[in-house]
């Protein structure tokens, strides 16, 4: 692959189109897919995406459509932008137009609701002879799009993949540091955004900046001991995909899932607010958990408040009250 690939991008959301300008400003032959006829009109014919990233103004070059075909012919690197609960289904419809050599860069985060699937393990059921990668990262579609400086991880099983990926989508501000663990990045991807709304429920609890600092850290350590258990590696949950993320998801506005725990703590109507990928999540990864044998308190809250088994009072009260313990 070199600089001139045609890259392929499945989804005309926020995190999509904003990829799309990434590979455009990259020098790639840049084609993306949307099934929403406005989206496409808007990036070819205005180039914004009002729906999603408001008057940001794309760079030149991106080819939209709602022809599947035509985005995915002769593609040479495919970068999968489908909300994770929505994975199976798309991908299923799509697999017959993906090319063989084009490796899937998975670029959604989650667990599989009802299967506990990871996306790579979902992905490799449906194209199970394709390359599989994920990027992941601490990363906010406006700032990708509008070009400002951001640094992600590329991860592949095989080593000479990820690299790969990482030098075909690396730019002037889009920088990608590659590994093989694909696992502790996936990981890290998911956790954060059941993390965020975490975090996003104690400050609209109005509990204070020391209760959100202590949420997180602590939050980092059940991320820590679920990585340890699964086989992820230290340095990447240390590292951009793991403690970079968290930190970005759980301080900012920006972030769906901290703003969708923000309205949780305040008491706000839930309905009709975008999509947070750490609430189809929580679950699953509570469940995880509980396979697993792994202590992992504010994870297990989030589940049960988001399933009415508890109140946030309660899972307030149950965190602040257990058992002393060292720190680890």
């Amino acid at each position: 692959m070199s600089k001139d690939t045609k890259i392929a991008v499945l989804g005309g959301g926020a995190w999509g189109t904003a990829l799309a300008a990434m590979a455009v400003n990259n020098g790639h032959e840049t084609w993306l897919y949307a099934r929403d006829a406005e989206t496409v009109a808007a990036i070819n014919e205005r180039r914004q995406n009002p729906r999603y990233l408001g008057d940001i103004l794309l760079p030149h070059g991106i080819r939209s459509s709602t022809d599947a075909k035509a985005v995915l012919e002769k593609a040479d690197a495919v970068l999968v932008v489908i909300p994770a609960q929505s994975m199976r289904q798309a991908l299923s419809g799509l697999a017959d137009l993906i090319p063989l050599q084009a490796p899937i860069v998975l670029c959604a985060k989650g667990i599989e609701r009802g299967t506990g699937r990871m996306m790579s393990e979902l992905v490799a059921e449906i194209l199970p002879y394709h390359q599989i990668a994920a990027l992941s990262g601490p990363s906010f579609a406006s700032d990708v799009a509008r070009g400002l400086p951001t640094a992600v991880t590329i991860a592949a099983t095989d080593a000479a993949i990820a690299d790969r990926l990482a030098a075909l989508l690396s730019g002037p501000s889009f920088r990608c540091y590659s590994t093989t663990d694909l696992m502790g990045v996936e990981l890290g991807g998911a956790l954060k955004n059941v993390l965020a709304l975490a975090a996003g429920a104690s400050t609209g609890l109005g509990l204070g900046a020391s209760a959100q600092a202590a949420l997180v850290t602590r939050g980092f350590a059940e991320l820590r001991r679920i990585g340890e258990a699964l086989g992820a590696r230290p340095e990447t949950i240390m590292g951009l995909s793991g403690l970079g993320d968290l930190m970005l998801t759980c301080s900012s506005s920006q972030s769906r899932n901290y703003s969708y725990g923000l309205a949780l703590g305040r008491g706000e109507s839930l309905e009709n607010r975008p999509l947070a990928e750490g609430v189809a999540t929580a679950p699953m990864a509570a469940e995880l958990c509980r396979k697993h044998n792994i202590y992992a308190p504010i994870i297990s809250a989030v589940a049960a408040l988001l399933a009415g088994r508890i109140t946030i009072s309660d899972a307030v009260t149950a965190l602040i009250n257990r058992p002393l313990k060292s720190e680890d």
